[in-house]
């Protein structure tokens, strides 16, 4: 009998444990998923500054020959 109780307990002891880990699991999944998100909105969103800066280079005017009005 005292076999059959540690293995009980022992069966226990890891069930406990699954339920744990299976619990961290999900959790990291849902962190790993969010983060996911985040980063593609901030890749679109470098990507489109990307292309404002690009258009602002190209519009802008060139170098001007006249002097500051400072000067």
């Amino acid at each position: 009998m005292s076999d059959l109780k540690t293995l009980s307990e022992r069966i226990d002891v890891l069930e406990t444990r699954l339920a744990y880990q299976d619990e961290t699991i999900e959790t990291l999944n849902q962190t790993i998923t969010a983060q996911w998100i985040e980063i593609d909105k901030l890749t679109r969103q470098l990507a489109e500054l990307k292309e404002r800066v690009r258009e602002a280079e190209s519009n802008a005017a060139g170098p001007s020959s006249e002097p500051p009005p400072h000067y």
